[in-house]
């Protein structure tokens, strides 16, 4: 309870929560509509922002959030076209990123950066700028999908349809997009660019274990989230290892148990089913 006194500790606690607000909202629709790999090539592609910022001397979060933005529209733009399939496009952004974010990085004046602080993140070096931008883009997560839900999760199982009833779905689509690159930004100093996919899959693998409800993902995402951050900053104060690889492992680590919890349960029910078969007469 020591730890709680510290104040790169509460910081820590509080990033962890919009963290897994925003990730939890978010990474919702990514899993529903299959968008695992194009949020993966947003991700590294958000190097290319960082070492524009490195080697230009303004701010690295801001150069790698306006960076993955153009790039997330840069994806959704390619691959409507008729003549690019839609994984050429991502990997036309992932390796353009990486590669301008690794010749940027080395070309910036001074001493050579310490690129594992973006690559593996750490949560305990957030400061009060990452937790205000964080909680302005989980406020404003919750806002968007507050007052169009009905229309996300049309989009989000059904775009045909969604397109029938004259929902105006590129737009939609568009935006969502933007919102996942600010995400991944937003939680690059957790995790960094390596993991910063896990927070936006893992929690939402582990809610569809136990219902298919879009909403109850939302909110189940959320907890599960912030329990696999709390776990993961306890293992890595005691182990002392990295915070970012030990939010991940702990968030596996729940999900492999609660996995292994619904086989054993469906396996004990379907013998159950199997000894007391239900006796069907014709009347």
């Amino acid at each position: 309870m020591d730890l709680l006194h510290y104040t790169f500790f509460q910081h820590a606690l509080l990033g962890s929560l919009l963290a897994s607000i925003a990730c939890g909202i978010i990474g919702t629709y990514i899993v529903t509509r299959r968008l695992v790999f194009i949020s993966g090539g947003i991700t590294h592609a958000s190097f290319g922002g960082i070492g524009i910022g490195l080697y230009t001397g303004i701010s690295p979060i801001l150069s790698a959030a306006i960076f993955s933005v153009f790039s997330a529209f840069g994806v959704e733009w390619l691959s409507r076209r008729k003549d690019m399939r839609e994984d050429s496009a991502i990997a036309v952004f992932w390796t353009l990123g990486m590669a301008i974010g690794i010749i940027f990085s080395f070309l910036s004046p001074g001493f050579a950066p310490d690129l594992s602080a973006f690559l593996f993140g750490n949560i305990l070096t957030i400061n009060e700028i990452d937790i205000t931008m964080l909680a302005v883009l989980s406020g404003l997560l919750i806002l968007f999908f507050t007052c169009f839900i009905h229309s996300i999760i049309s989009i989000a199982f059904d775009r045909e349809f969604a397109r029938s009833q004259g929902m105006p779905v590129a737009v939609f689509e568009y935006i969502l997009m933007m919102f996942i690159a600010l995400t991944i930004v937003s939680c690059l100093r957790m995790v960094g660019i390596v993991l910063a996919i896990s927070l936006l899959t893992i929690p939402q693998m582990t809610a569809n274990l136990f219902t298919y409800s879009f909403k109850r993902i939302i909110w189940l995402s959320i907890i599960i989230g912030y329990v696999g951050c709390l776990g993961g900053l306890f293992i890595s104060y005691f182990l002392n290892v990295p915070s970012g690889a030990s939010i991940i492992f702990f968030s596996i680590l729940i999900y492999a148990v609660c996995k292994t919890i619904k086989t054993i349960h469906l396996k004990y029910r379907h013998r159950n089913e199997n000894k007391n078969p239900i006796v069907r007469t014709n009347s």
